[in-house]
């Protein structure tokens, strides 16, 4: 039956309105944080993950060290890499576990710049919407913690990721733990627009360093290994629009290990608190450079042309450095 000319036109006005609200909703851009450098143009920072035990487990020990080496290198910010509070996240958004560990614990001169956080499996497992909440940065101003989202620090822009939707058996193998999905209403569609938004932040970018943290590795010869997911979904991402560092917790140990098929490197700071002696699984040695399975922490320096990683132990000796080096201005 033939439309009215009146009736067509309207129809074909709502379908391309809904087909626009359809690209709003699945293309919004990340929230950003602006971040300066110092006057030099350098950048520095420490990278933490898997820590927060009320200072158990040595954690107060690495905070200690922590703010030894910040203080030397005059650290701009701290990267956490996730799993903040264990055993399962904060119970609300009023839970005494964030002030006895985190507030408490890092409570050096140097350390009292941002905190910039993402969510770990653990974390998903207590209230996930409490870390996010406003309500903690009133409680400690250091405190930023969203799912996914954004610092451009001028020199490098870093993306965080939220992983642990990508991984499979949170959903389908809980062994008993009850995981907090809200605001996660269809995984699918939560993680396309997750990953069609990452890809059109990277491509968008110009910053001289591309970092992304998550907090499952994408690499690991640790305790949980390669993150198959994100070697599917993530990787071809990051690889394809230039990343020069992955950056993750997860598995308790330091490591770096290089992409055999891009420059990007791989680095494990889940060395906060608890670590996993002799916990090596190393099924996948490939690209490996350094492995070091106690408690420790990352630091990261980075001018325009140099970026240097250095892993520390819980007595703040210096582990494993590594360089690398690009062109000022791009070849022709």
């Amino acid at each position: 039956m033939a439309i009215p000319y009146k009736n067509s036109r309207t129809l074909c006005f709502f379908l391309i309105l809904s087909f626009g609200l359809c690209l709003l909703i699945t293309s919004a851009e990340l929230e950003r944080f602006e971040h300066s450098t110092k006057e030099d143009g350098s950048l520095s920072f420490l990278v933490l993950g898997d820590w927060g035990r009320r200072g158990a487990f040595n954690q107060s020990q690495v905070a200690f060290q922590m703010g030894k080496v910040g203080e030397k290198l005059d650290i701009d910010f701290v990267v956490s890499t996730g799993d903040n509070f264990y055993d399962n996240g904060l119970a609300s958004e009023h839970d005494t576990a964030f002030e006895e560990s985190f507030t408490k614990i890092y409570t050096a001169k140097s350390l009292q710049k941002q905190w910039y956080s993402v969510l770990g499996n653990h974390d998903y497992r207590g209230d996930a919407e409490a870390q996010l909440s406003p309500l903690l940065r009133k409680i400690d101003s250091r405190w930023i913690c969203l799912r996914s989202f954004i610092v451009n620090a001028e020199l490098a822009e870093i993306f965080f990721v939220d992983t642990t939707p990508l991984v499979n058996k949170y959903f389908t193998n809980t062994e008993d733990h009850t995981y907090d999905w809200r605001g996660i209403t269809s995984r699918k569609d939560y993680i396309a627009t997750l990953l069609k938004d990452v890809e059109f932040a990277l491509k968008k970018s110009s910053a001289k360093w591309k970092i992304v943290v998550g907090h499952h590795a994408i690499r690991s010869v640790g305790h949980h290994g390669d993150t198959e997911e994100l070697i599917k979904q993530l990787l071809p991402i990051l690889q394809a629009n230039d990343v020069d560092f992955y950056m993750n917790g997860h598995d308790h140990c330091l490591e770096h290990i290089s992409d055999t098929e891009s420059p990007i490197q791989f680095l494990t700071s889940g060395a906060g608190s608890k670590a996993w002696r002799g916990d090596v699984k190393g099924l996948n040695k490939e690209g490996l450079n350094f492995f070091y399975d106690g408690q420790g922490f990352m630091s990261v320096q980075l001018n325009p042309t140099d970026a240097e990683i250095a892993f520390y132990d819980v007595f703040g000796k210096v582990l494993h450095r590594s360089h690398s080096s690009k062109q000022l201005h791009p070849s022709i």
